[in-house]
């Protein structure tokens, strides 16, 4: 569990930092995080109502429904040169979340090509193959574990999107 904090750490301040940046080369502005259930309502709620600690760095949005319409509004708001996607499901076989993680894909490739996949996501997952099939680079591949309780979720890699949004020591303070 220490080391995996360690590694959501370094990737947060690479982020905040620019060092890790979109295939473009230009720097992250947005996150998605995708997920259901506990790999979504926990990290929306508190990133929301710890607004007033948020670093600046990025603008957090979340996409659970899998009629589409969350991601087609996103779609024509952001750029993805400037997005950075986090899949977020314990087994990485929720058909919603996979459901909106190929769309998201999909737009990213087509904009940006394939090459730029693993670039732009990020993933937290038990199912390490389904990660490598999706693209997630190896770097950016975040694991949780099965005892992992979706209303628990927060405390895990989950809170990734979270930690993005108000910085390592305010996420640290939290935990």
């Amino acid at each position: 569990v220490l080391a995996v904090r360690a590694r959501l750490a370094a990737f947060v301040r690479e982020i905040h930092d620019g060092t890790r940046h979109g295939a473009t080369g230009e720097r992250f502005t947005d996150v998605i995080n995708i997920g259901i259930g506990g790999s979504d309502l926990g990290p929306a709620m508190a990133v929301a109502a710890l607004h007033p600690f948020h670093t600046g760095h990025l603008r957090c949005h979340f996409v659970s429904n899998v009629d589409g319409l969350q991601l087609a509004d996103l779609a024509a708001e952001l750029d993805p040169a400037h997005t950075l996607v986090i899949v977020c499901s314990k087994t990485f076989t929720t058909q919603e979340t996979l459901a909106n993680a190929r769309r998201v894909r999909a737009w990213l490739a087509g904009r940006l090509g394939e090459a730029a996949v693993p670039k732009h996501f990020a993933a937290v997952s038990t199912n390490h193959e389904a990660m490598n099939a999706f693209g997630v680079g190896a770097d950016a591949r975040f694991p949780m574990w099965d005892w992992v309780g979706g209303r628990y979720s927060l405390w895990s890699a989950v809170g990734l999107a979270l930690e993005l949004a108000i910085g390592t020591a305010h996420f640290e303070a939290l935990l």
